[in-house]
């Protein structure tokens, strides 16, 4: 389900019959109502005139409350109340910042799986919902970004990932060492037990200004990738889990399009229990 559109739709449909009342439905009820009340003035002089029982059941029923038509009709009272609202979540959703929830452990240690994470929309440049495309150019993504993207392979799906790879830049990865421009990236284990022996081996990874830790699983070798150019307008994604992460070794580049925003923060856990604040921290 995409939930922009649902929200686009919502938006427009409110905006439209808050619309169409405004300018047409309540002129039309406005003009109901004063027909009424000139035939409950009418009605009511002649009860007086005649000042006979039958004058007065003509002013009693004369004076039954407003016609159906001349009321307010409950769909647009409805639509006023929630277009301002839905108005604000679009635009605070589409412009401002965005939740996510993260369903799979690709890039742990970074972020685990419940975690519900902050995600900057106007950091790459502000994008239309729905379409995705870009008003105004802010800033490209940097190395080392957790980036949230629409997929490649089925753009009504978001993965995120971290941004290894710039366009022009040359990627290779063997023996679970990442090169980037021919140059082996800095790393090093945090946990010195015997690594050949544990299923995850805790390590820091530097790219650049940003340290972060990554896991990988010494006793598989693991996908082997020989040296790719980014193509221009596009990034090499990779998750933090090495071996546990379905990301650009296997499928490829990240086009500029397809960019959602910049993960933050992360504001909650959840993992079916209750929820827990204790975790809240700055995505690195």
């Amino acid at each position: 389900m995409d939930f922009s559109l649902l929200l686009v739709v919502a938006v427009t449909v409110t905006g439209l019959i808050w619309l169409l009342d405004a300018v047409w439905w309540s002129k039309r009820r406005q003009q109901r109502m004063a027909l009424a009340a000139e035939g409950q003035e009418l009605a009511h002089g002649a009860g007086q005139a005649s000042g006979g029982q039958e004058g007065g059941m003509t002013y009693a029923a004369a004076n039954k409350g407003t016609p159906k038509s001349a009321k307010e009709p409950w769909l647009v009272d409805y639509a006023r109340s929630f277009f301002p609202v839905l108005l604000i979540v679009l635009v605070v959703r589409s412009f401002v910042v965005e939740p996510f929830q993260i369903p799979s452990g690709s890039m742990r240690p970074t972020l685990e799986i419940g975690d519900f994470i902050l995600v900057n929309k106007f950091t790459y440049g502000l994008r239309l919902p729905v379409t995705n495309t870009k008003l105004v150019d802010i800033s490209e993504p940097e190395r080392g970004d957790v980036m949230v993207f629409r997929f490649p392979q089925d753009p009504s799906v978001n993965f995120i990932k971290r941004v290894i790879g710039l366009p022009g830049d040359r990627i290779r990865y063997e023996g679970k060492q990442l090169y980037i421009n021919g140059e082996a990236v800095p790393k090093e284990v945090v946990d010195q037990t015997d690594t050949d022996q544990l299923e995850e081996v805790l390590l820091e990874e530097s790219l650049g200004d940003i340290t972060h830790p990554i896991y990988n699983d010494f006793r598989d070798p693991g996908p082997q990738m020989r040296e790719l150019r980014v193509p221009e307008g596009h990034y090499f994604m990779m998750g933090d889990n090495r071996d546990h992460s379905n990301d650009s070794r296997y499928w490829g580049f990240v086009p500029e399009e397809n960019i959602v925003g910049k993960a933050f923060a992360v504001w909650m856990h959840w993992d079916g229990g209750l929820p827990s604040f204790s975790e809240v921290r700055v995505i690195d």
